[in-house]
């Protein structure tokens, strides 16, 4: 999709401090600031398979008028997701961006598309790494993003016999991916 990111209105948001290691090294190679969410669980009690979250916190700047990316390894039933979507548009921000890994969305999508309808959430990025439903691919609010080059590549490198460190640190190419999108 065509969204420009100036890294000047955009901050990097980690739902948990959980997510902190992956969000401080996007924040780092992207030049973007970086807030995050304390949340804290019940662990006394299990509701639907999972200790409910007591308290998700902002811990952060101001994100008024700001982009906001929000950094997940998955979503499961998007609570923790649309939660910090809501809070995070209260505060002010302009437009709120999804990334997770894996997007299992248990609990339906329809939660999703109320909140992409009511201007809470503008688009949820995850991978082809687990099977997408045509159902997901059809929402408007949805982007899928292609790894197959990338595990492709991890293949090829370890058939080879080669060390994948290389292909462990993207830094260079996420630097240069970012300049030749921005130069468009």
């Amino acid at each position: 999709p065509d969204i420009k990111i100036d890294p000047d209105e955009t901050m990097i948001i980690s739902p948990d401090e959980g997510g902190m290691v992956k969000c401080m090294y996007y924040s780092s190679v992207m030049g973007i600031d970086l807030v995050m969410f304390y949340k804290r669980r019940d662990y006394s009690v299990i509701v639907n398979g999972k200790n409910p979250i007591v308290a998700h916190e902002y811990l952060g700047r101001d994100v008024k008028d700001k982009d906001v990316i929000i950094v997940d390894d998955m979503i499961s039933s998007g609570d923790s997701v649309i939660d910090v979507a809501k809070q995070l548009k209260e505060k002010g921000a302009k437009r709120v961006f999804n990334f997770a890994t894996f997007g299992l969305f248990t609990e339906g999508l329809e939660k999703f598309d109320d909140y992409y309808k009511n201007g809470l959430i503008d688009k949820v990025f995850t991978t082809n790494l687990i099977f997408q439903p045509q159902e997901l691919l059809d929402r408007e609010w949805y982007c899928s993003v292609n790894m197959s080059k990338y595990i492709a590549l991890i293949v090829e490198t370890l058939n080879y016999d080669n060390s994948i460190s290389q292909l462990l640190n993207p830094a260079e190419r996420i630097k240069a991916i970012l300049q030749k999108y921005n130069q468009i």
